[in-house]
């Protein structure tokens, strides 16, 4: 008599949250375990920086599903509990806190965690990252108490929450070892013009600046200044650290898995290991569009990847090809970008950065490849399109802004 699979989800986040839907959605009926350390039911963490901590969102608000889908559907949820070790060769996987779990596939869906700032006074209290439901509530909490903001890093969480804060009213200095926050993303092109943006909006920032310590109260407990490299004490009630993230890929290592700066899988989601799979912000995965193997920590991804993974477990694989995008929401601008540019690339441009309505669009030996845009969302819709089919635009119609994107290639090339 056959016995009912189990297919066990390892990060209750976007991707895991997705995959768990898309099993119930594609008509699996054996059991869908969903496992994450964490208390939360899967949620999106895009508002962390922003509505969470405005308050124009409630946690509840960021919920992948409605609490109910789980047990609508049949969908066991272990939270609070973590996972110590994959054992895909007797096909189980054993809980943290003690006990297996059947598992006759397995995805991984771990995600990220930040990188800790390694300088002294980095665990006082008021010291924190933004990662997680219980770090927004606490970083919000915080900031209506009326107290002083010290970002560390100039990446896109710490731009979002700088806005945030500074809509709040809370006093921001933003310390960034680059030249310019988002630099490394959007090139200096734009990175300036957000810069100054964030300056006129009353955020100090510090740049080619790195910090020397952290300090604390008389009792050593809680943070009071944080202290640069330059000498500079900077006077702070609370800090968040935002300098990057590392994949949660040590579990996959554990189980035998290859991994390499993220879990790496082929074009259908599958790891080394053919009944274990990866998706999300932890999955390193071959990216036709791209040309090489990326590991992408995208709201999109995370979605999109974990929906296809689900699918691949059932053995209705597709090759997963995304053309990569994100957005970022900082005061009254919407910045997206679709693609992945580089430093070499040729960059013509639609309107003034100054205008800060514009878009900038990378061709690579003629070929679009990338395409960031200001408030200006419809130009990068089309240009996801046309990077996908590795369209040639013409750069004089592609420079005028009055031409809609989807209208600079040839008839030949729309065909």
């Amino acid at each position: 008599m056959a016995t009912t699979p189990t297919y066990v989800i390892v990060g209750a986040g976007l991707a895991g949250g997705r995959a768990a839907g898309t099993l119930r959605a594609e008509g699996f009926d054996g059991r869908v375990v969903l496992v994450d350390a964490e208390p939360h039911p899967p949620y999106e963490r895009p508002p962390l920086s922003k509505e969470l901590i405005l308050g124009t969102k409630q946690p509840a608000d960021a919920r992948v599903f409605p609490e109910s889908f789980y047990r609508d559907n049949d969908i066991d949820l272990l939270l609070g509990t973590g996972v110590a070790r994959l054992d895909p060769a007797r096909r189980r996987v054993e809980l943290a806190g003690g006990g297996t779990i059947p598992a006759d596939k397995v995805l991984l869906a771990t995600g990220t965690r930040p990188r800790p700032l390694p300088v002294p006074g980095a665990d006082l209290e008021g010291v924190h990252h933004l990662r997680t439901l219980d770090d927004a509530a606490a970083i919000r909490a915080a900031l209506l108490a009326g107290g002083a903001l010290v970002l560390v890093g100039g990446g896109f969480i710490g731009a979002e929450l700088a806005a945030s804060a500074r809509a709040l009213g809370n006093p921001v200095t933003m310390i960034e070892l680059d030249d310019l926050p988002m630099r490394r993303v959007l090139g200096p092109g734009i990175a300036a013009p957000l810069t100054r943006l964030h300056r006129e909006r009353g955020v100090r920032v510090l740049t080619r600046t790195g910090v020397e310590r952290i300090e604390g109260d008389a009792a050593g407990r809680r943070v009071r200044r944080v202290v640069t490299t330059g000498g500079e004490a900077i006077d702070a009630d609370l800090v968040v650290v935002g300098i990057g993230v590392r994949p949660n890929d040590e579990l996959a290592a554990r189980g035998g898995l290859d991994v390499g700066d993220g879990v790496r899988v082929d074009a259908r989601c599958v790891t080394s290991h053919p009944d274990v799979y990866a998706a999300g912000d932890v999955a390193r995965h071959p990216n036709p569009v791209l040309g090489e193997s990326v590991r992408l920590e995208h709201f999109q991804n995370a979605q999109d990847q974990g929906i296809a993974a689900a699918r691949s477990m059932l053995g209705k694989a597709e090759p997963y090809a995304p053309v990569p995008w994100f957005w970022s929401d900082q005061y009254d601008l919407n910045i997206q970008m679709s693609g992945h540019p580089r430093p070499t690339d040729a960059v013509v441009w639609r309107g003034e950065p100054d205008e800060m309505r514009f878009t900038a669009c990378y061709l690579r030996d003629g070929v679009l490849v990338a395409a960031i845009g200001v408030n200006r969302p419809r130009d990068v819709r089309a240009a996801t399109r046309l990077i996908a089919g590795r369209a040639r635009p013409d750069p004089r119609l592609l420079a005028d802004a009055g031409v809609d994107v989807r209208h600079t290639i040839t008839p030949k090339e729309a065909r």
